[in-house]
C-alpha cells in the first residue's frame, strides 16, 4: 500500500482536526457582525437600515391556561368565527373523517392524469356520435380501481387513526394547581410545565429551565409551542415520463391514421354505397374528425386503467415482504425490517454508490475497554497473574470485586493482581484518574450502579475503573465520591475543564483528602505530548503502544497528571473567575486560562477502547463491492479513526493507493490550469472523453476532510462572499485566476465535475470531519453528474439531512435515537441486512417489476392492435372486433391474476444464490430489463401476435362451413375465436416467462382461462339477454362456435403459430446466450452444496493489518455535563435536611410564574 498523506504539518491547506463550519446560516445569522466585518468602501452608499417590528405577536405565560384563553389572543377564521391564536397540542396525522372520505378521496385519486384521462374517455362514451363501444366498458374498470384505491387508502388513514390516538393518549405529568398531575398529551396546553422523568417520551416542543439529578428522575420546566410532523413521501413512478409521453404519441398518431383512411373510404366506397346509408349528411372531413375521437377510446387500452393499481399492488406486497423476512429480524432488540414507503422496491436494484454513516452504523457504537499501557508497560492480551503470556486466556475473575459490571471482560490476569496488591502507584493513579476525571452521572437501580455518560467512551472508561476496583459512587456540585479498594473517599472538586472538539481534552483539578492538590487530564496523544513536562517518563513506550493499539483500530486516550501548589492554584483561580463572568468571547478566555494550568504535565499511560464492528460488516461491504456497488463512509469523526475503520471493515485494503486532501487538490488544480489554457470554444464545446486522474494501474481510494472538500469545491469562503454581496449591495470583482478561486459559474461546476469524476475512479472513499450540510451536498452531487441510483445509510440525526438527499434513504434503529429511522424510507437493526435488502430484495423487485411492464404492455398491445387490423374490413369506422364486455372484463379478470403474481412472487434464482453472485444485481444498475429496446420489443411482439390472432381467424372463416353446412362466419362467431385464441395466448406465454413455479401460479393460470369460458358461456346465454337486451347481444354465440371442431383447430392453431418463435428464441438465446440467472440456475444443486460446506469452515472477517495508523482519540465531539455539574443546576449539594414535597413542588412553581 502506497499513500500520499496531506498532512497539516508544513502545509498551507486546512487542518484536517478541525470541523468545518456548518453553511446553514440564516438570513438573521448573516445581520450580525462577525470578525470577518469587511471596510466600508469609499464612495459606497451606506447599507439600508432593516426596520424590525417592536412588538412580538403574541406572549406566553408559565403555568397560566386561562391567561392564554383572554381574547386578546384569538385570531379571526371566518366572518365573526374566531380561534385561539395558540395549537393546541393534538397531533393529527389522518387525512380523512367520515364526512370527508369520499369527496377528498375521490378529489385526490382524481389528481392523478391517468384518472382525469379516463374520466375524458368516459364522458367522450357518452356522445352518441362518436362511441362505438358503451360507456360501461370503461366506466366499471375505472370504479373498479377507484374502489381498490379508496380501500387501500382507507386502511391506511385508519392505522393513522389508531396512531394518533395512541400518541394523544399518553400520560404525562403536568403543573396544575399546585402540584404535579397526570394529564394526556392532548389536553397539554401552552405554557404547562411538564415533569419529565428517565425514558419519558417528550410529549411537545419543550423550553427547557432546569434539571435536577435525583436517583432516577429528572425534572424539567417547558413551555409548548408546536409539534413537528413528519412530512410524507410522493409516489414515484417506474415507468419514465418519456415512455408515457411516446404512448400518448403512437396512440394519436394511429387514430389520427385511421381517422385519415375513414375520410379516403367513406369518399370513395361508403358514399356510393347505397345500403351504407346512415341517414346523416355530415362531410367527410367532419366524419374522420368523429372517427379520430372514436379510435382513440377503442385504442385507449393500450395503456389500461388497470395498470396503476396492479403497480400499487405489486409494490405494496414487495414491501409487506420486506417487513416479514426474519433474516432482517433482529432478535436481540426486537427489531423488524420496516419498508416505510411502497414506491422506491424496485429501485432497490439499481443502486450504485452507497453513503454511509460510520459511528453506529458500521460500528455498535458501544465502546469496550480492551488495552492499556501505564508507565511503558501494556496490557490487555491474555496473561495470567504472574504476568505469563498465553495464546488462550480466561476474562478476569471479578467475583472479588462486588460492584463490577460483570458483562465487563479483559484477558490480563496480570494487571488485576498489580492492583490487588497495591504497590504499583503508577497502575493505581490510573484507574484513580479514570473514576474522577470525567462528567458521568450515577444512580442506582435495583441495587446496581448505572452510569450516564454524555459519550459511550466516557461511560466505558469509568466502568473500567470500576471493575479494577475504583468505582464511582456519586458527585455533588463540588465533591465526588469513589470507593478505592473498598475503601471509600471523597474528593473537593474545585475545577472541571470540559473537553470540546477544539481543546481535545478534559481535565479535573481536586483537593485530595490529605490536602494535595492535582490536576488529573485526559485527551488526544496529538495535544497531550505537546503539553508534557519535559521530565515526564515513558514517552516513547507510550508512543510505540499508541501506534500499536491503532494498527489495531483502538481509539486511544493519554492520561496524565500534575501537582498543584496552593499559591499557584489560588492565582490561577482569580483568571479562571475573570474568565467565567466576561461577557465577550468568554470560552476563548476560558481555553486560554485553561491552557495557563494545562502544562508541565506527568505522563501516565494511555486507554485503548475499542468500538467494535457491527456483526457481518466486512463480509457485507466485501459483497457489495462484488455487485458493483461503490460504498463512501461520510463521517464527523477525525481522519486517523475513519481510516483505520475503513481498513478493518475491509473498505480499505494494503494494496490500495490512498490519496488525501492535498492530493486531491493539487490534481483537480493541475485539470483546472490545463482548461484554462484552452481556447474558450474548446473547453466548452464539445465533451471530450475526460482523461483518468489515476492512469497507472492498481486500486485507489480517498481519504479527504471536511476542511479540504470546502477548498476542493470552492466552498471556503462562501459566507464571506454572500455577507459581502449583501453589505455592498454590488457584486464582487472578477477573481483573479491566481488565488484559487473560479473565475464563473462554470468553472466552479467544472471543479465539481472532475471532483466526482476522480471520485468515482477510486474503489473506496472516505470523507471525514464532514458537517451534516457537507454530507448531503457530496450525495447531491453524485445525483447530479453521474445521474446513478443513490441510497444514504445512517443512525444519527446528524444524518438525516444525507438521508433525505438520497434516491433511497435507509435507518438504522440504534443508540443515538428514532430520527434518522423516522426520515427514512427503510428501516432495520444491523447493517448486514442491506446486502440482503439490495441484493434479494431489490434485486427481486426489480426483475419482477420489469418483467410485469413487459408483459403487460405486450398483452395490451396485442389485444388492442386486433382492432387496428379489423378496421382495415371495417371501413375504418371505429368498429371493435370483440364483444363489449370482452373488452370490459379482460383486464380486470381475464388476464390480470397471473402477471399479477409474476410481479410478486417470481425469481430466476432463490435467495441464497442471490447473495453468493452479486454479480447478478449487475442488470439493474445498468437498467437491461425495462428500457427503450424493451419496451419496443414488446411492442413487436405484441403487433405480431395481434397478426396472428386477427388473420388466421380470418383466414379461417373466409371461405367455411360446418358440420351441419351452415357458415359459422359471422362477426360474433369470429369474434369469439379471436379472444379464445387471446386468452390461450397470453396465458401460456405468461407461463413460459414464468421462473418460479407455484401452486398459485398454476392456479392463476388455469383459472383465468376457466374464468373466461365461465363468463362468456353466461354473458351469450339467453337468460340474461332476456332480462337486458340492449346490453348482451351475442345470444348463444360462443356455444355456436366452439361446438364446430374446425374453429378449436384454428384457436389451436393460431396459440401454435403464436407462441413457437417466442419458445425457439428462447431455447436458443439459454443456449448460445446464456445469463449469469441462466448459468447458476442450470447448477443450483452444485452451488447449493458448495454453500452447506462453506457454512461448515467459515474464515475469520478480516486480518488486522500490519502498517502502523494513528486511531482517533476516544471522545465524542460533543461538550460533556461539565458545565452543568460545575453550576449545580443539574445535581444538588448534599440536602442537610429533608424538604418537603409539597415545598419543593411550590418552589418550582413560584419559579415558573416568573418566566
Amino acid at each position: 500500500m502506497t499513500t500520499r498523506n496531506a498532512g497539516t504539518h508544513g502545509s498551507v491547506g486546512p487542518n484536517d482536526e478541525v470541523m468545518p463550519y456548518s453553511d446553514d446560516e440564516t438570513d438573521d445569522e448573516l445581520d450580525v457582525s462577525t470578525d470577518e466585518e469587511e471596510e466600508p468602501v469609499p464612495g459606497a452608499p451606506p447599507p439600508p437600515v432593516e426596520i424590525r417590528p417592536s412588538e412580538v405577536g403574541w406572549k406566553v405565560k408559565a403555568n397560566d391556561r386561562a391567561y392564554h384563553h383572554l381574547p386578546e389572543f384569538d385570531k379571526k377564521v371566518f366572518l365573526c368565527f374566531k380561534k385561539s391564536r395558540y395549537s393546541g397540542n393534538v397531533i393529527k396525522t389522518y387525512k380523512y373523517n367520515v364526512f370527508t372520505f369520499l369527496p377528498l378521496n375521490l378529489y385526490e385519486q382524481f389528481k392523478r392524469v391517468a384518472n382525469i384521462y379516463f374520466l375524458a374517455l368516459l364522458i367522450l362514451q357518452c356522445i352518441p356520435a362518436i362511441t362505438t363501444l358503451p360507456w360501461y366498458t370503461t366506466l366499471i374498470p375505472l370504479v373498479v380501481v377507484l374502489g381498490v384505491t379508496a380501500v387501500k387508502d382507507l386502511v391506511d388513514d385508519l392505522a393513522r387513526h389508531r396512531m394518533d390516538k395512541e400518541i394523544n393518549n399518553r400520560k404525562c405529568e403536568v403543573l396544575l394547581d399546585g402540584r404535579f398531575q397526570e394529564s394526556k398529551w392532548r389536553h397539554i396546553e401552552v405554557g404547562d410545565v411538564i415533569r419529565l422523568k428517565k425514558n419519558d417520551f417528550i410529549p411537545a416542543d419543550m423550553l427547557w429551565t432546569c434539571c435536577c439529578y435525583r436517583a432516577q428522575t429528572q425534572t424539567a420546566c417547558a413551555m409548548w409551542k408546536q409539534r413537528s410532523l413528519m412530512g410524507e413521501y410522493y409516489c414515484i413512478f417506474l415507468l419514465k415520463k418519456q415512455k408515457q409521453m411516446l404512448l400518448c404519441v403512437l396512440l394519436i398518431l394511429v387514430a389520427a391514421g385511421l381517422a385519415i383512411g375513414h375520410s379516403f373510404w367513406y369518399e370513395e366506397v361508403g358514399s356510393n354505397a347505397w345500403y351504407l346509408y346512415d341517414g346523416r349528411e355530415d362531410s367527410t372531413s367532419y366524419r374522420g374528425f368523429l372517427s379520430f375521437w372514436g379510435y382513440l377510446i377503442v385504442l385507449n387500452t393500450m395503456v389500461p386503467i388497470s395498470l396503476y393499481v396492479s403497480v400499487e399492488v405489486i409494490r405494496l406486497g414487495q414491501s409487506k415482504f420486506i417487513n416479514w423476512d426474519l433474516q432482517m429480524y433482529y432478535a436481540e432488540k426486537d427489531t423488524p425490517a420496516k419498508a416505510r414507503t411502497t414506491t422506491l422496491n424496485e429501485q432497490l436494484g439499481q443502486i450504485e454508490y452507497i453513503f454511509s454513516d460510520k459511528t453506529g452504523t458500521l460500528t455498535q457504537n458501544i465502546m469496550q475497554f480492551k488495552k492499556c499501557t501505564i508507565a511503558g508497560h501494556s496490557y490487555g492480551d491474555p496473561t495470567t497473574a504472574e504476568g505469563v503470556r498465553l495464546d488462550r486466556g480466561k476474562p478476569v475473575d471479578w467475583s472479588w470485586n462486588r460492584d463490577a459490571d460483570k458483562k465487563f471482560q479483559f484477558m490480563d490476569n496480570s494487571l488485576v493482581a498489580c492492583l490487588r496488591s497495591k504497590k504499583d502507584k503508577e497502575a493505581m493513579d490510573f484507574f484513580r484518574l479514570l473514576s474522577l476525571c470525567h462528567t458521568v452521572m450515577v444512580e442506582s437501580k435495583e441495587g446496581e450502579l448505572v452510569y450516564q455518560a454524555a459519550s459511550p467512551d466516557e461511560g466505558a472508561l469509568v466502568t473500567a475503573a470500576r471493575n479494577f476496583g475504583f468505582v464511582f459512587l456519586s458527585r455533588t456540585q463540588d465533591t465526588i465520591t469513589i470507593r478505592e479498594m473498598e475503601q471509600e473517599k471523597t474528593y473537593e472538586m474545585l475545577a472541571l475543564l470540559d473537553f470540546n472538539s477544539d481543546r481535545k481534552r478534559m481535565s479535573i483539578i481536586l483537593k485530595f483528602p490529605d490536602g494535595r492538590i492535582r490536576l488529573y487530564c485526559k485527551g488526544a496523544d496529538t495535544v497531550i505530548y505537546q503539553r508534557l513536562s519535559p521530565n515526564s517518563k515513558h514517552r516513547e513506550s507510550t508512543q510505540s503502544a499508541l501506534d500499536k493499539f491503532a494498527n489495531e483500530t483502538l481509539r486511544t486516550l493519554c492520561l496524565c497528571y500534575k501537582d498543584i501548589s496552593s499559591s499557584e492554584y489560588e492565582a490561577w483561580s482569580r483568571k479562571h473567575m475573570d474568565a467565567q463572568v466576561t461577557m465577550v468571547n468568554r470560552e476563548a478566555a476560558l481555553d486560554q486560562v485553561y491552557e495557563m494550568i494545562e502544562k508541565n504535565l506527568m505522563l501516565i499511560g494511555a486507554t485503548a477502547i475499542e468500538d467494535k464492528l457491527q456483526e457481518g460488516v466486512p463480509e457485507t461491504i466485501a459483497k457489495l463491492a462484488k455487485a458493483d456497488i461503490k460504498i463512501w463512509v461520510l463521517t464527523g469523526d477525525k481522519k486517523e479513526t475513519a481510516e483505520n475503520i475503513g481498513f478493518s471493515c475491509s473498505l480499505l485494503t494494503e494494496d490500495m493507493h490512498l490519496h488525501y486532501g492535498e492530493d486531491v487538490n493539487e490534481k483537480l488544480s493541475l485539470r483546472q490550469a490545463k482548461r484554462r489554457r484552452e481556447p474558450p470554444t474548446e473547453s466548452r464545446g464539445k465533451k471530450k472523453p475526460a482523461e483518468p486522474f489515476f492512469p497507472e494501474p492498481g486500486k485507489n481510494a480517498l481519504i479527504i476532510t471536511g476542511g479540504w472538500l470546502n477548498e476542493i469545491l470552492y466552498e471556503k469562503k462562501k459566507k464571506r462572499r454572500r455577507l459581502r454581496l449583501r453589505r455592498l449591495g454590488k457584486r464582487p470583482p472578477p477573481t483573479n485566476p491566481q488565488d484559487g478561486q473560479p473565475m464563473n459559474e462554470w468553472e466552479k461546476e467544472m471543479r465539481q465535475i472532475d471532483f466526482v469524476d476522480m471520485a468515482c475512479e477510486c474503489e473506496s472513499v472516505i470523507c471525514c470531519r464532514v458537517t451534516p450540510k457537507q454530507k448531503a451536498n457530496v450525495v447531491s452531487l453524485v445525483k447530479k453528474y453521474k445521474k446513478a441510483v443513490t441510497l444514504s445509510i445512517g443512525d444519527g440525526a446528524n444524518d438525516v439531512n444525507m438521508i433525505k438527499t438520497a434516491d433511497i434513504g435507509v435507518g438504522i434503529s440504534g443508540q443515538e435515537g428514532m430520527q434518522a429511522v423516522m426520515s427514512s424510507d427503510f428501516a432495520f437493526a444491523q447493517f448486514r441486512y442491506l446486502q440482503r435488502l439490495l441484493l434479494v430484495h431489490g434485486r427481486w423487485s426489480y426483475i419482477r417489476m420489469c418483467k410485469f411492464l413487459r408483459f403487460f404492455f405486450f398483452k395490451n398491445f396485442a389485444f388492442t392492435l386486433v382492432h387496428f387490423w379489423y378496421s382495415f374490413f371495417s371501413g375504418y369506422s371505429a368498429q371493435v372486433a370483440y364483444e363489449d364486455w370482452f373488452i370490459t372484463l379482460y383486464n380486470l379478470f381475464y388476464s390480470s391474476l397471473p402477471v399479477l403474481l409474476v410481479g410478486l412472487l417470481d425469481q430466476d434464482v432463490n435467495d441464497r444464490l442471490s447473495l453468493k453472485f452479486p454479480k447478478l444485481y449487475l442488470p439493474g444498475q445498468q437498467g437491461l430489463l425495462f428500457n427503450y429496446k424493451n419496451f419496443f420489443i414488446s411492442l413487436f411482439h405484441g403487433i405480431f401476435v395481434s397478426l396472428i390472432i386477427f388473420f388466421i381467424p380470418y383466414g379461417a372463416f373466409l371461405q367455411t362451413m360446418g358440420q351441419d353446412g351452415e357458415a359459422p362466419s359471422d362477426y360474433q362467431s369470429f369474434a369469439v375465436v379471436t379472444a379464445s385464441s387471446l386468452i390461450f395466448t397470453v396465458n401460456l406465454q405468461i407461463s413460459l416467462d414464468t421462473s418460479y413455479w407455484t401452486f398459485v401460479n398454476c392456479f392463476a393460470v388455469l383459472g383465468s382461462i376457466a374464468i373466461y369460458f365461465g363468463i362468456m358461456f353466461d354473458l351469450h346465454s339467453a337468460g340474461i339477454h332476456v332480462i337486458f337486451p340492449r346490453h348482451f347481444t351475442f345470444t348463444g354465440a360462443a356455444a355456436n362456435a366452439l361446438r364446430q371442431p374446425y374453429l378449436w383447430l384454428t384457436i389451436i392453431l393460431t396459440v401454435g403459430i403464436s407462441l413457437l418463435p417466442v419458445i425457439c428464441i428462447q431455447f436458443l438465446h439459454k443456449i448460445i446466450f446464456p445469463s449469469i440467472g441462466d448459468k447458476i440456475q442450470r447448477n443450483r444443486k452444485r452451488y447449493e452444496l458448495e454453500m452447506q460446506q462453506e457454512a461448515r469452515k467459515r474464515a475469520p472477517a478480516f486480518q488486522r493489518g500490519l502498517r502502523s495508523r494513528r486511531s482517533g482519540y476516544a471522545f465524542s465531539h460533543s461538550r460533556g455535563f461539565a458545565e452543568l455539574i460545575a453550576s449545580g443546576r443539574s445535581i444538588r449539594r448534599r440536602p442537610l435536611s429533608r424538604i418537603g414535597h409539597h415545598s419543593s413542588i411550590r418552589e418550582v412553581s413560584e419559579r415558573a410564574e416568573n418566566i
